[in-house]
């Protein structure tokens, strides 16, 4: 008998071919596409990687849509490192119009607070291959998938679902860098597939988030849950994260990479 799972909605009401079509458009698998380090600025993202996992950051360019830039690291298996930062030299807005909130919650305090104490492992992205049309799919779920924005960077041309202000995505109220932001790519070539090989592989990829079971939920739901091992952080750590604590200060990234030099950890 075919049932649709416990987390994914639908009216009792409808019929086996409906069931059948929502299962379809929604229980899918996703690909990690890459991992995203948060910096003040390029320099301080290259230098924080280059001296946890022994290589150094290079090429990648500039967007403009964001006025944002970045730096990626291969990873192996078509997954890549992507160290990201607000680009000083961007050009300003046209007269007359706002600025658009930066991706990856670059504008937010919260953000500009946490990376005083240096880079860190902030996001996350996957992968929808096609067929799978990911604006189409964003339009038949508004409140699961955020806008699907054009971005460019150099010949590279991709959609990533990047809410109106700029913040993570998120799913009842939970997000905080570990709901990943979806990706589909327009150009025939990857970025892992001209970057240079580096001997690094991403062994695991591990979540923080004191809303675990929504944030699971939703990742089932994406057909993404079998990328990361979520989990609740430690009672005690939470608790004593004290003032000013709360979701984003206990929602943690924890990437494990096998280098040639042993395992290192990113977070």
């Amino acid at each position: 008998m075919l049932t649709a799972p416990a987390d994914l909605p639908y009216r009792r009401s409808a019929g086996l071919a409906e069931t059948v079509l929502y299962i379809a458009m929604t229980a899918h698998t996703l690909r990690l596409d890459h991992l995203v380090i948060s910096a003040r600025t390029l320099d301080e993202g290259t230098q924080y990687v280059a001296d946890t996992l022994g290589v150094a950051p290079a090429g990648g360019g500039s967007h403009p849509l964001m006025r944002t830039h970045n730096r990626l690291l291969n990873l192996w298996d078509g997954v890549y490192l992507e160290v990201i930062a607000i680009d000083p030299d961007a050009d300003a807005p046209a007269s007359g119009t706002d600025a658009r909130p930066r991706l990856f919650a670059l504008d937010a305090a919260a953000t500009h607070a946490r990376l005083a104490s240096g880079p860190y492992l902030s996001h996350w992205v996957v992968r929808v291959e096609r067929p799978k049309d990911l604006p189409r799919w964003q339009t038949q779920y508004p409140q699961r998938i955020a806008p699907v924005v054009p971005m460019s960077r150099g010949a590279f041309t991709w959609g990533l679902s990047v809410p109106d202000d700029g913040a993570f995505p998120s799913w009842q109220g939970a997000g905080d860098g570990i709901v990943p932001t979806l990706i589909q790519w327009d150009t025939p070539l990857h970025p892992s597939d001209v970057l240079p090989e580096t001997g690094l592989a991403l062994k695991s990829l591990k979540g923080i988030h004191p809303q675990a079971e929504a944030v699971a939920a939703h990742l089932r739901w994406l057909g993404a849950a079998h990328l990361i091992a979520l989990s609740a952080p430690d009672v005690a750590e939470d608790e004593g994260e004290g003032e000013g604590g709360g979701a984003a200060s206990t929602a943690t990234l924890v990437a494990e990479i096998e280098t040639p030099s042993g395992l290192r950890t990113l977070k």
